[in-house]
C-alpha cells in the first residue's frame, strides 16, 4: 500500500502549526507562524481571521517547499483549531468582524440574563438548568466564554453586525469555509454552543426549545455533520494559497480538545490525557452521558462518532510562563529593551530545577483570566502567596510550574469523581510536556504515573491527521493507541508527597479565602 499523508492545520491561540502527518501518527515536519491577540476592555479577546489565513498559508508553503514527500501522496487536508470561538461571516464567506475567541467574557451578563429565573441554583434558573442538562449534558457557562455568549453579546451590543451575519462559525469551521466554500460544522465542534440535543450521538440536532430559550436565529448556525465526513475538495484559490493541488479532499476535522485526545493515544474509555499548553485540560473518553454542575463539567461529543469526552478546561497553564516571560522577566521596556531571549523557557526550567520541591512554601495560583473548572469563576485572579525577603526569582519560577500542577490536581479530583474510579496513568501532551521537570512534577503532585507522549507539542496535528486517516478508510480509531509512541514514563517521588500534599491543601484554601475579594475587585469584568 502506497504511503499517504495528511496536511494537518492546527490553529492555536498563539498561531498556526502546519504539519505533514503519516499513517503511523508520525509528524514528518511542521512549520509554525505567530498570530496577534487583541485584548480589549471588559474582558474582550479577539483575533483577525485574515491573519489566521495568511499565517497558515505562509506555514504551508514553507513546509511544502521542503519536498519531504511527493505532492501526489498528500491525500487530504484536515483542520483542528482553538475551540469556543466565533467568527461572523456573510453569505459569501467573508468575515464581518474580528473573531471573538475563547478568552472573551464580554457576553457574561447576557448569558446570565438568559439563564435567570425565580428559583436559581448556582446562578441558573432550575427549570432551564434541568432542560439544558437533559438535552446537552451541560449548560451555557456564566463566565461568558462560550460561543453562545459571543453571539448574545453581538446580538445585544452590536445589532447591526448580528443582522448582517449569515452564519456564526467556529474558528475551525471558518477555516474549512475558506478551504471549501461550505458553511458546516460537526457535532463535536458545535457542542459548546449548548444548542444541540446530544442524548443520541447518532442523531445530534439543534433543539427547538434551546434555540427559543436563547433567542438565537437558527438560520445563522451552520449545518451539522460528523468530524470524519469529507466536507468537499479544495477551492482553486485556497489550493493556490496553500501551495497544494486543487480538488484535494478536505476532512471536516475537530477542535483542539478532541484532536488532542486522539493525538495523545488515549482513545479507549477511561484512558486519560493531560494537556498543558496555553490553557490545559485533563479528560478521557467515557461510554455515558453525564453532568457535574458543581464542577462545571459535562460529557460532550467526541471526534470519535458515538463516544463522549469529558469537557473541562483550565484557562491559563503554559500561558502563565509566557506571562512571566513577557510581563515580569523580559518585558520590552527601558530595562530590557531587547525583550526575551530565545531560550527563555529553558532558563525558566533550569531555574525551577535549582529549587527544592515546594518552592520554600511559595504558592502561585494560575488564575490570570479567571477559571472554568473545577470552579467557574471569571473574576478570580492569580498571584504569589507567602512571599518573603528570602524569595528569589528561582522560587517564583518553580512556584509557577507547581501552581499549574496544583491546578491539574484540583481537576484530577473532579474527573475521578466524575468517572467514579482512579486513573492509574495519564498521557501528557502539549508544550508543557516537553519539560521533563514538569512531567515529573505532575507525577509527584498528582501522585499518578505520567506518560510523556513522544513529540507532545504535535498532539493536535497528529490527532487530526489520524482522524483523516480513519476518514479515508486507512485504519480504525481503535488502532490509534498503537500508533502514538510514549517517550518516557514518570512515577511519583515518595519523598515529595508530604510537602506537595500540604501545599495543595493550602492552594485550595487560597481560592476559598480570596474568591469574594476578587469578585468585588473584578465585578466590572
Amino acid at each position: 500500500m502506497t504511503d499517504q499523508y495528511v496536511l494537518a492545520i492546527d490553529l492555536g491561540t498563539s498561531g498556526p502549526k502546519v504539519a505533514l502527518v503519516d499513517e503511523t501518527g508520525n509528524v514528518l515536519a511542521c512549520e509554525v507562524e505567530a498570530t496577534e491577540l487583541h485584548l480589549l476592555p471588559n474582558g474582550g479577546a479577539e483575533q483577525d481571521p485574515n491573519n489566521w489565513w495568511q499565517t497558515i498559508c505562509a506555514a504551508s508553503k514553507k513546509l511544502l517547499s521542503k519536498n519531504l514527500v511527493p505532492i501526489e501522496q498528500i491525500q487530504a487536508v484536515a483542520v483542528t483549531s482553538q475551540w469556543s470561538g466565533t467568527v461572523a461571516v456573510d453569505d459569501k464567506g467573508n468575515h464581518l468582524h474580528n473573531a471573538i475567541i475563547w478568552m472573551d467574557s464580554r457576553g457574561a451578563k447576557h448569558v446570565a440574563q438568559a439563564m435567570d429565573g425565580l428559583v436559581k441554583f448556582q446562578g441558573y434558573d432550575v427549570v432551564k438548568l434541568a432542560q439544558w442538562i437533559l438535552l446537552t449534558a451541560g449548560m451555557p457557562g456564566l463566565s461568558g466564554k462560550d460561543p453562545l455568549a459571543h453571539i448574545l453579546f453581538i446580538k445585544n451590543e452590536m445589532p447591526d453586525l448580528y443582522a448582517k451575519t449569515y452564519k456564526f462559525m467556529e474558528p475551525k469551521d471558518y477555516l474549512n469555509l475558506r478551504l471549501t466554500g461550505r458553511f458546516a460544522t460537526a457535532q463535536d465542534a458545535i457542542a459548546l454552543h449548548w444548542l444541540t440535543d446530544n442524548r443520541d450521538l447518532n442523531k445530534v440536532y439543534y433543539h427547538p426549545s434551546l434555540i427559543k430559550a436563547t433567542g438565537i436565529d437558527q438560520k445563522k448556525l451552520p449545518d451539522l455533520y460528523l468530524s470524519t465526513d469529507v466536507l468537499g475538495t479544495l477551492l482553486p484559490q485556497a489550493a493556490s494559497d496553500l501551495g497544494l493541488p486543487a480538488n484535494l479532499k478536505v476532512v471536516l476535522g475537530t477542535p483542539d480538545v478532541q484532536s488532542a485526545a486522539l493525538g495523545s493515544g488515549a482513545v479507549e474509555d477511561f484512558a486519560a490525557h493531560l494537556y498543558i499548553g496555553t490553557s490545559s485540560w485533563l479528560t478521557c473518553h467515557v461510554p455515558f452521558k453525564k453532568t457535574d454542575a458543581d464542577h462545571n463539567m459535562a460529557t460532550i461529543p467526541s471526534a470519535i462518532p458515538g463516544k463522549y469526552l469529558i469537557g473541562n478546561e483550565h484557562e491559563t497553564a503554559g500561558y502563565c510562563l509566557t506571562y512571566l516571560r513577557d510581563k515580569v522577566f523580559y518585558p520590552k521596556d527601558a530595562i530590557t529593551p531587547e525583550g526575551a531571549p530565545p531560550d527563555a523557557y529553558q532558563k525558566f526550567n533550569d531555574l525551577a530545577a535549582s529549587v527544592a520541591a515546594g518552592s520554600d512554601k511559595l504558592i502561585f495560583t494560575p488564575w490570570l483570566i479567571g477559571e472554568r473548572t473545577p470552579v467557574e469563576d471569571h473574576t478570580i485572579r492569580g498571584g504569589f502567596f507567602n512571599m518573603s525577603l528570602s524569595t528569589t526569582r528561582a522560587h517564583m519560577v518553580r512556584a509557577v510550574f507547581e501552581g499549574v500542577a496544583y491546578n491539574s490536581r484540583w481537576l484530577l479530583e473532579a474527573v475521578e469523581g466524575f468517572i467514579d474510579r482512579k486513573l492509574a496513568a495519564i498521557n501528557m501532551i502539549g508544550g508543557g510536556a516537553r519539560s521533563d521537570l514538569w512531567c515529573q512534577m505532575h507525577a509527584d503532585i498528582l501522585n499518578r504515573e505520567i506518560r510523556q507522549v513522544a513529540d507532545p507539542v504535535q498532539a493536535n496535528a497528529r490527532g487530526v491527521g489520524l482522524l483523516a486517516g480513519v476518514s479515508l478508510g486507512r485504519f480504525r480509531f481503535r488502532d490509534i493507541s498503537n500508533r502514538v509512541a510514549i517517550a518516557k514514563t514518570y512515577k511519583p517521588n515518595p519523598a515529595h508527597r508530604k510537602i506537595y500534599d500540604e501545599l495543595y491543601a493550602e492552594f485550595k484554601n487560597i481560592y476559598q479565602a480570596h474568591k469574594k475579594i476578587h469578585a468585588r475587585l473584578n465585578k466590572a469584568h
